[in-house]
C-alpha cells in the first residue's frame, strides 16, 4: 500500500502557524514581487478570488480588512514541508516528496488491515507537531492513493482520510462518480478524445482493456488503466537523481539598467547555482547568462541577450564560476536598456567522482584543486550550520532594484535568528 498526504491550503496554513489571528479568515499568497494570487484559503475561494487574479485588483477588499494578502514566503515554507516530512519519516522510511506539500509514503511490509488506523495517527500527528492540517489517502497503486486523497479533502464524512482497496464497492463508487478530467496524469485534450469512444469517468477507463488503451493512446494512459485497476505502475523519479543542468534566476522587483546592480544579481544567481552543484556532487563546463527586457512595455527597447562561457577545466568552486558568470554578463551588456529579468545556468554538468583528470597536470594543480574543494565544503558546512548566505562573495544591498518586491512578507520564523517570533 502507498499513501498520498497532502498539506491542505499549505501556503496559507504556514502563515497561520504563526498568525493565529488568521485562522478562520480569507488569505492569500501572491506571486514573487506581490503580483498576482497563487495560493488561498478556503474562505478565500469561497469569495470568488480565483488562481492568478491580480493583486492590486483586490487591494480595495484588502483595505475593508475583507482579506488579507501576503507576500510569499518559500523560505518559511521549505521549512514546514522539512518538518512535515521528518514527522512522515518516524512511521515510514519511504517517504516520497512529489511536491513542496505532497509526499508518498510507502507501507510496504505494513498490515493492510492497520492502515485506516495508521493514517488517522498520521492525519493527527502532523497537526499536532507541525500545525499544518493534512488529508491521508491510501491505495495500493499512486494513481488510486490520488483519487483517495480527494476524497479525503472533498467529502466530509472520511474525516480527512481515506483508505481504498481496489475491489470494494465503496471504491467502485468513487471511480463511477470521478469525471476523467480528475484522474492523475489525464489532461483535458485527452478527455476530450475518451469521451468520443464513450469513457466519460475513471471507472469506463478501469473498465477499458488496458492494452487496447495503450494501442490507441499511449503507454502512460495503459498504465494509468492498470493502477485503476489496484496494479502498480508508476513509480517516482529518483529524488536524489542529478540534474542535468542547474538554472538559478528571478524576476526584479523594479526594472534597472545600472550594471552594478546587475553585477550583483548576476553574483548571486552564480554563487546559488554553485551551492546547488555542490549540493548534488556535479561539476559544471559551461556557464551560461542571460537578462530580458519586459515584452509586457513595448514602449521600450527590447533587448534579451544571452552568452555561454566555457570553462577551462570542470569546476564547482563558486570563485570560478562567478568570475565566469560576470565575464558573460560584460560581454552581454549594452547601456540604455532597461532589464526585468537576470539568470545564470550551469551546463554541461558531470558527476564529480567521475571527473576526467589530465595526464599533464602538476602537482600545483592538484593541490590548488584540493584546497579549492575544502574551501567550498567548509563554506558550505557553515552556511548549512548558521544560515543561507552567512558566509558569501559580495554583499547584496537589500535596496536593489533587482530584489524582490515583498511588502507583506510575514517574518522568517523557523530559519531567520533575527527573525524569531516574539513573545510578551
Amino acid at each position: 500500500m502507498i499513501g498520498l498526504v497532502d498539506c491542505n491550503n499549505f501556503y496559507a496554513s504556514c502563515e497561520r502557524v504563526f498568525d493565529p489571528r488568521l485562522e478562520g479568515r480569507p488569505v492569500g499568497v501572491m506571486s514573487n514581487n506581490d503580483g498576482c494570487v497563487i495560493a488561498r484559503s478556503n474562505e478565500l475561494k469561497a469569495l470568488g478570488v480565483e488562481m492568478g487574479t491580480p493583486a492590486f485588483q483586490l487591494q480595495p477588499l484588502v483595505r475593508e480588512g475583507r482579506i488579507h494578502l501576503l507576500s510569499s514566503n518559500y523560505e518559511l515554507y521549505g521549512d514546514m514541508s522539512a518538518r512535515v516530512r521528518e514527522v512522515l519519516e518516524e512511521y515510514s522510511a519511504g517517504v516520497e516528496p512529489y511536491s513542496i506539500d505532497e509526499m508518498f509514503v510507502r507501507f510496504d511490509g505494513f498490515d493492510r488491515n492497520s492502515m485506516l488506523t495508521l493514517s488517522r495517527t498520521l492525519h493527527r500527528n502532523v497537526r499536532k507537531f507541525t500545525g499544518i492540517p493534512v488529508c491521508v489517502g491510501v491505495a495500493p497503486t499512486r494513481t488510486l492513493a490520488k483519487l483517495a486523497n480527494r476524497a479525503a479533502k472533498k467529502r466530509p464524512e472520511f474525516g480527512g482520510v481515506c483508505v481504498l482497496e481496489p475491489d470494494e464497492v465503496g471504491t467502485q463508487r468513487l471511480l463511477a462518480d470521478t469525471p476523467l478530467g480528475d484522474v492523475w496524469g489525464v489532461g483535458r485534450r485527452l478527455v476530450e478524445r475518451l469521451a468520443l469512444q464513450g469513457l466519460h469517468t475513471a471507472w469506463d477507463l478501469r473498465c477499458a482493456d488496458p492494452r487496447a488503451i495503450g494501442q490507441r493512446y499511449s503507454v502512460v494512459l495503459e498504465r494509468t488503466a492498470r493502477e485503476l485497476q489496484g496494479t502498480p505502475c508508476f513509480e517516482m523519479n529518483d529524488a536524489d537523481e542529478a540534474r542535468q543542468r542547474i538554472m538559478t534566476s528571478r524576476s526584479f522587483g523594479r526594472m534597472t539598467g545600472d550594471l552594478n546592480e546587475l553585477r550583483d544579481a548576476i553574483r548571486q544567481h552564480a554563487q546559488r547555482g554553485a551551492e546547488k552543484l555542490r549540493h548534488q556532487g556535479s561539476l559544471t563546463r559551461a556557464v551560461l547568462v542571460f537578462l530580458k527586457s519586459n515584452r509586457h512595455r513595448p514602449d521600450l527597447p527590447q533587448y534579451s541577450p544571452s552568452t555561454i562561457v566555457e570553462l577551462p577545466a570542470p569546476t564547482n568552486d563558486s570563485r570560478e564560476i562567478l568570475a565566469a558568470a560576470q565575464q558573460a554578463l560584460e560581454h552581454i551588456y549594452l547601456r540604455g536598456y532597461r532589464f526585468m529579468k537576470a539568470g545564470v545556468m550551469l551546463l554541461d554538468l558531470i558527476d564529480q567522482p567521475r571527473e576526467q583528470l589530465s595526464l599533464l597536470e602538476s602537482e600545483e594543480d592538484i593541490a590548488r584543486r584540493e584546497r579549492s574543494q575544502q574551501l567550498m565544503a567548509t563554506l558550505d558546512a557553515m552556511n548549512q550550520k548558521m544560515g543561507r548566505g552567512t558566509v558569501r562573495l559580495g554583499v547584496a544591498r537589500p535596496d536593489a532594484a533587482w530584489q524582490l518586491r515583498c511588502a507583506h512578507r510575514s517574518a522568517r520564523y523557523t530559519t531567520n535568528w533575527q527573525e524569531l517570533k516574539r513573545l510578551r
